[in-house]
């Protein structure tokens, strides 16, 4: 079987060169690991594939550059220059939002990335609060390589996985955003309510040094 063609791999890496991307790649880029901001930028890269699968067109059934600032900002909370002072996800979205409507982004659309961002580990809610929730919500779950969820597994084939790692390695992200996170829990009893993932996270990385993730993704699609 033959890979992706020149231009097929070109596409399929491309980020948007719009004035707001390159203002959010330059947030992230020096506030998150090299692994968490490879895991953003995949989130992306994969949040297409899985709506060219739903049959969901950039421009018409989507805002592309919604999309990557969702995807590329949804860890944002667990930077070690944030606030601290919520769970990661709200933290991460509240600087999203801020961040965007600082840029001249309505506040309608920056209020849509907030929701894509507080909900992206949210199963069973994210998919009900619009396309843009869904997609960033699949988009995160495919980089996880099942753990997250399975629904579009289908929407990349081996190879285009392949293309989109050597670009953005993977380099061990699911122990490195853990770790992240869990850092981000410790810090105030309010960033780890019960039950919500960065509560359980550290949890069980208190009681058993590792975590039910971490575990099922030792078997995923990506092994890491």
């Amino acid at each position: 079987m033959t890979g992706p063609t020149p231009k097929a791999t070109a596409d399929l890496i491309t980020l948007p060169g719009t004035p707001l991307a390159e203002a959010v790649l330059n947030l992230i880029h020096p506030v998150e690991t090299p692994s968490v901001f490879n895991h953003s930028i995949r989130s992306y890269l994969f949040a297409r594939l899985v709506a060219g699968r739903l049959g969901l067109s950039g421009g018409s059934d989507y805002d592309d550059d919604l999309l990557f600032s969702a995807c590329a900002m949804h860890d944002l909370g667990v930077a070690p220059d944030g606030p601290h002072r919520q769970r990661f996800e709200v933290e991460g979205a509240d600087r999203a939002a801020e961040f965007l409507t600082g840029r001249g982004v309505s506040t309608s659309d920056a209020d849509q990335v907030w929701q894509a961002i507080a909900l992206h580990s949210s199963p069973g809610i994210a998919e009900r609060r619009g396309t843009l929730c869904v997609l960033v919500r699949e988009g995160v779950a495919l980089d996880f390589g099942g753990p997250m969820g399975a629904n579009h597994v289908e929407a990349l084939t081996d190879e285009q996985a392949d293309a989109v790692h050597l670009v953005y390695p993977r380099l061990d992200m699911v122990r490195s955003l853990t770790d992240a996170i869990v850092a981000h829990a410790a810090k105030n009893p309010k960033n780890a309510p019960r039950y919500s993932i960065p509560g359980e996270f550290l949890r069980e990385r208190e009681a058993y040094g590792r975590t039910r993730m971490e575990h099922a993704c030792g078997s995923s699609r990506w092994g890491s």
